[in-house]
């Protein structure tokens, strides 16, 4: 029988310990999360979520490699993350840009190769489908521009009163700084360069934002969910991932534009399927 497993997501603020005191405070990722535990509860998956505190290195790690142990060609995996993106920099030299992209865990950032390397546990033929609503997100792995409406070197809140989902790059230097040894055994480890081609299974990534770009944080929802979420209409949407990403896009502002994007083996059949089928 066909399976489908999940890991949600969602962190409203990370540890100032590491952070060098800086708590990330966002008001929606925990309700991004629980609303994609409901989809994914809606359509037969076994959720696991991870919210705020519990959302670590560890058990996120913990949580992809597990589903990994008991996934087999045919399944699906769906790992969903709200929370701030941020930038670590490259040092096993596999980045254009020069800087490896992170997720915000609430003790450390997760670096991109380390993401890709988990992913690639996942056998052949196996379906894994990311949703990330986070800045910088349009590959989890690409190169990071600057949005001039926004003074990075201080605060993730523009001029208009509008939060975004990113950590201020003075932030970063810090917690970078603070924790450089911990960081750098991560970021020079030969292993884990190109972990991105290592990867067997099928990967649709429909991300909240190209990677010089930024995601708008909300009351309720973060924008790309929110509209994800009315797009979707409890499970009414019958199209297929690139039409659920196009309509996505129809109903953004110009400066925030999802991305779709595929890694691993190329599965036609699986892009053309309603989303979150098992």
């Amino acid at each position: 029988m066909v399976k489908g497993l999940a890991l949600t997501i969602g962190l409203n603020f990370v540890d100032p310990t590491h952070y060098a005191g800086w708590d990330g405070q966002l008001s929606a990722c925990e309700y991004d999360a629980e609303d994609m535990t409901d989809i994914a509860k809606s359509k037969g998956f076994e959720v696991q979520k991870l919210l705020t505190k519990t959302a670590t290195s560890e058990n996120v790690e913990n949580g992809i490699s597990k589903a990994a142990k008991k996934l087999e060609s045919g399944d699906i995996f769906l790992l969903s993350y709200s929370g701030h993106g941020g930038k670590l920099p490259d040092k096993n030299f596999d980045e254009v840009d020069q800087t490896d992209e992170t997720w915000c865990l609430y003790d450390r950032q997760l670096v991109d190769d380390e993401l890709n390397n988990y992913l690639a546990q996942f056998t052949k033929g196996v379906r894994i489908l990311v949703f990330s609503d986070s800045c910088h997100s349009g590959t989890v792995t690409r190169a990071i521009a600057a949005n001039k409406n926004i003074d990075q070197m201080n605060s993730n809140i523009d001029n208009q009163g509008k939060k975004y989902r990113f950590a201020p790059k003075n932030v970063i230097a810090r917690t970078y700084k603070n924790n450089k040894t911990q960081y750098d055994k991560i970021l020079t480890n030969r292993n884990l360069k190109e972990s991105e081609d290592k990867v067997k299974g099928s990967i649709i990534l429909i991300s909240g934002c190209q990677d010089n770009q930024y995601s708008q944080d909300g009351e309720f929802n973060g924008l790309f969910t929110s509209n994800l979420l009315d797009v979707w209409k409890e499970g009414t949407f019958k199209g297929s991932y690139k039409m659920l990403h196009k309509t996505i896009i129809g109903q953004m502002p110009p400066d925030q534009t999802p991305n779709y994007y595929l890694v691993g083996t190329l599965d036609k059949k699986f892009e053309k399927q309603i989303p979150f089928t098992i």
